[in-house]
């Protein structure tokens, strides 16, 4: 019987859609779900959305388990075959508050703050830890283990865990399925979806659109860098940033310009508000997503039971497909998170890449890629620097290298002075107490 630990399991909407993918997947119907949290109401209510999907779609067969608390890990990873991470240490308050509202005291905006810049860069420090545990537990009660990481920021965590533990894991993230697909609707290009073919690489949310074809074999760029500078010219839309790199850079990247416009120090300026309104970027996105989820989430919870009819049908996410294709040895490609093995030439060794992956009964074996135009590896680079920063940090526990990686981050650096970081990194440590505890 396989066995899948879920880490984070109060995650309900996530939860729901990887592990209700594995009840639609015949080789994991029959599979022992651990659910793992160290919040006992949200984990009481994923369990009950669970199990009525298990019941509904599935005739109960998976098993499904609870394991509150911390005391409690060991347990649910013991014997597991598969790890999904889906953990959020800190939660939004206080530490998601602060990772906001202290740099907007020192003028400093920010969008998502959950992959790169002060707040990535904090939420990074507070969650490798608790992460840094997880691989303990692993190492000891399930060795063989397959970690999914869902947690960000990515290229951080994924990047320590292949690094300094013996876990074998690869990072997982939603926007590389969905990027073309997204591209050609969004230039009216709908007819051109049917047969794509496409090369993704670069690093986690600022992974390369390198290539597009229609099914003759056609490159689409010449038509798409067309359309994209028409309609940034013409219209306010939601994806100007990505489609600005288009006009200047040449290529799109997977993640979201509401995460892009905070990745790089073109958009979000205080010296220039109007680019604000111009490439209608939303300051403090992220804080409003988690209010509105928090006030709506018992009528979302009561919308997802349905009276106890909930059903599920499988999703694009990647977990329940690597999972078939190791037990079944069936190959699927996938883009992965993983170490820099030769696979991207012009980006460094030890970094975090987003790439081509095959997946069979072998596990994850990540495909050579090459090197990148030289732009799009230089904009990664600017953020591997603050990725392999905060690890350095987190690893020899130095409150140096925390000032060295908001120093290096492309936004901050562009806005503050280096006292001013200096200043606004010892505040944020403060603030967050306990988390930061080793800097101290």
């Amino acid at each position: 019987m396989v066995k899948i630990a879920f880490l984070g399991a109060g995650s309900t909407v996530f939860a729901r859609n990887v592990l209700g993918d594995c009840m639609c997947t015949p080789c994991l119907q029959d599979a022992e779900i651990a659910l793992y949290d160290i919040d006992g109401k949200r984990l009481e209510e994923s369990e009950i959305i669970l199990k009525a999907i298990n019941k509904n779609i599935n005739s109960s067969r998976a098993k499904i388990y609870t394991y509150l608390g911390e005391d409690k890990r060991k347990d649910a990873l013991r014997n597991a075959d598969f790890v999904v991470n889906a953990i959020q240490v800190g939660g939004y308050d206080p530490c998601t508050i602060i990772d906001f509202e202290i740099p907007k005291k020192y003028g400093l905006r920010q969008t998502i703050a959950d992959t790169l810049g002060i707040g990535g860069i904090m939420r990074g420090l507070r969650t490798i830890p608790v992460m840094r545990d997880i691989a303990r537990d692993m190492e000891e009660v399930c060795p063989n283990a397959l970690l999914l990481n869902y947690t960000n920021p990515m290229s951080i965590l994924t990047g320590y865990m292949l690094r300094y533990t013996k876990v074998r894991t690869v990072g997982l993230c939603h926007s590389v399925q969905i990027c073309s697909r997204d591209l050609l609707k969004g230039l009216g290009m709908e007819d051109k979806l049917e047969g794509r073919s496409e090369l993704i690489a670069g690093i986690n949310h600022m992974a390369w659109l390198l290539e597009i074809k229609d099914k003759e074999g056609n490159d689409l760029y010449p038509e798409i860098r067309k359309r994209a500078i028409i309609k940034n010219s013409n219209e306010k839309h939601h994806d100007m940033v990505r489609y600005e790199y288009i006009k200047h850079l040449g290529y799109y990247c997977t993640e979201s310009s509401e995460h892009n416009a905070e990745y790089n120090p073109f958009f979000i300026k205080s010296k220039y508000p109007e680019l604000i309104e111009r490439f209608n970027i939303p300051l403090d996105e992220y804080p409003r997503r988690c209010v509105n989820q928090i006030e709506g989430w018992e009528e979302e919870k009561n919308k997802i039971l349905q009276d106890g009819k909930i059903t599920h049908e499988r999703s694009r996410e990647y977990a329940s497909y690597i999972m078939e294709a190791i037990i079944t040895n069936k190959p699927i490609k996938i883009g992965g998170n993983v170490l820099n093995t030769g696979l991207i030439d012009n980006l460094p060794s030890e970094a975090c890449v987003e790439v081509p992956c095959l997946v069979d009964g072998n596990g994850i074996s990540p495909c050579h890629v090459g090197r990148l135009p030289v732009q799009l590896a230089a904009m990664n680079m600017t953020n591997i620097n603050v990725h392999l920063l905060t690890i350095e940090a987190a690893h020899t526990k130095s409150r140096e290298k925390i000032y060295q990686a908001a120093m290096l981050d492309p936004h901050t650096a562009a806005e503050l002075s280096i006292d001013d970081i200096v200043k606004m990194c010892d505040e944020m440590i403060k603030a967050h107490g306990e988390y930061m505890k080793d800097y101290i």
